[in-house]
C-alpha cells in the first residue's frame, strides 16, 4: 500500500486571499484525516504566501494527537525572516515525522526541480544530520533523471521524493511511457542503495494509478493542488477516499 499525505497549502492560499480564518486549514486537515488520509503535508515559504508558521504549529499538534505523519517541506538554505524562523528551527519546534528538503526559491510559483547534488550535496549533509538528530525522517526532492541520485543516500537521507511534474505533463499529452520507464528506473536505483521512495507534484486521480502501477514500491505520495481542486466539485471526504482507493491498490506498506 502507498500512503497518502494531503498537502493543505491550497486551503491556506484561499484563506490568505481574503484574510481572516476561512477556509480553516485545521478543519480541512481534520476532514482529510477523518476520511482516512495517512498524513498531512505543508510547505511553508518565507514569504508566508500560504501556510504560515502558526499553521505549522497547529497542524503539528493535530497530527501528534491523531498519531499520523506530519511532513514539512521546505528549502533548508532559505534564511529566516520576520514570521518565518527557517526550516530547521521550525522542525525543531514541531518535530515532524518527515522533513522533505526542496530547493525552491521565493520567485517560484511552485517547486519545479530537484537538488543538484554536485553543487548542494555537501551543504545538505550536516543539515540532514541535524534533522535526523531531531527524530525526523529526511527526504530529498529529486528529479528522476538525476545522474547522482544515489548521492542522497551517501549524504544521509532516508528517502527521496521524485518530482513527478514531467510525468504528469507527459500523461496529459497522451504518451507517458518513456517517463514511466525513467521514473521506474529512478525508483530502483534509489532502492538499490537503501533509499525509500516518495513521489509528488501534479499527481491526480487521472494519472496516479498508472504511476503506481509502473513505479515499484512507492511508499508515499504527497498530493495537494489536484486533490483540493477536485474537492471543490466532489467534496473533501469523497475526494480523499477516491485517492485512497487508488493508493490501496499498491502493495507495499510505509516503512
Amino acid at each position: 500500500m502507498t500512503c497518502l499525505s494531503v498537502n493543505v497549502n491550497k486551503i491556506a492560499v484561499l484563506r490568505n486571499s481574503r484574510g481572516g480564518h476561512e477556509p480553516d486549514v485545521l478543519h480541512a486537515a481534520r476532514t482529510c484525516l477523518d476520511a482516512g488520509a495517512h498524513g498531512i503535508t505543508v510547505h511553508p515559504r518565507p514569504d508566508r504566501r500560504h501556510i504560515t508558521t502558526e499553521d505549522v504549529l497547529a497542524l503539528s499538534t493535530l497530527t501528534q494527537q491523531r498519531g499520523v505523519e506530519f511532513n514539512i517541506e521546505g528549502n533548508p538554505f532559505a534564511p529566516p525572516r520576520e514570521g518565518y524562523p527557517g526550516l530547521l528551527p521550525l522542525c525543531a519546534q514541531t518535530r515532524p515525522a518527515q522533513a522533505t528538503l526542496v530547493p525552491d526559491g521565493d520567485g517560484q510559483i511552485t517547486s519545479d526541480h530537484g537538488f543538484d547534488f554536485a553543487r548542494d550535496g555537501e551543504r545538505l549533509r550536516p543539515l540532514i544530520a541535524d534533522l535526523k538528530a531531531m527524530g525526523c525522517r529526511v527526504s530529498l526532492f529529486v528529479d528522476a533523471g538525476n545522474p547522482l541520485l544515489e548521492q542522497a543516500a551517501v549524504i544521509g537521507a532516508d528517502r527521496i521524493e521524485l518530482y513527478t511534474g514531467p510525468y504528469a505533463e507527459a500523461y496529459a499529452s497522451g504518451d507517458a511511457q518513456a517517463e514511466l520507464a525513467l521514473f521506474a528506473a529512478a525508483a530502483r536505483r534509489a532502492q538499490a542503495v537503501g533509499l525509500g521512495v516518495n513521489a509528488g507534484h501534479d499527481l491526480s486521480q487521472d494519472n496516479l494509478a498508472a504511476f503506481l502501477a509502473a513505479v515499484p514500491d512507492v511508499l508515499e505520495v504527497s498530493i495537494g493542488h489536484a486533490l483540493i481542486s477536485e474537492a471543490l466539485y466532489a467534496g473533501m471526504t469523497p475526494t480523499v477516499q477516491a485517492y485512497l482507493a487508488i493508493t490501496h491498490s499498491s502493495t507495499r506498506a510505509i516503512g
